[in-house]
């Protein structure tokens, strides 16, 4: 699995804030999971993918409060 930016992988604007990559995040879960989309196969990739931008992105913010 290649890496993306994780800003991209969720949808969002660099520099958003905590309250938009969660929105963000919800969002994507929600439309990528492997239990909505059991036809896809590439959804538990794109899911994992959404996860890990998620919780690079979440920490960041953390340590820049």
């Amino acid at each position: 699995m290649s890496k993306r930016d994780y800003y991209e992988t969720l949808g969002i604007a660099k520099g958003a804030n905590a309250d938009e990559i969660k929105k963000a995040y919800r969002r994507k879960a929600k439309e990528l999971h492997p239990d909505r989309n059991a036809d896809n196969p590439k959804s538990k990739g794109l899911f994992k993918e959404a996860n890990e931008a998620y919780e690079i992105l979440k920490d960041n913010e953390e340590s820049s409060l």
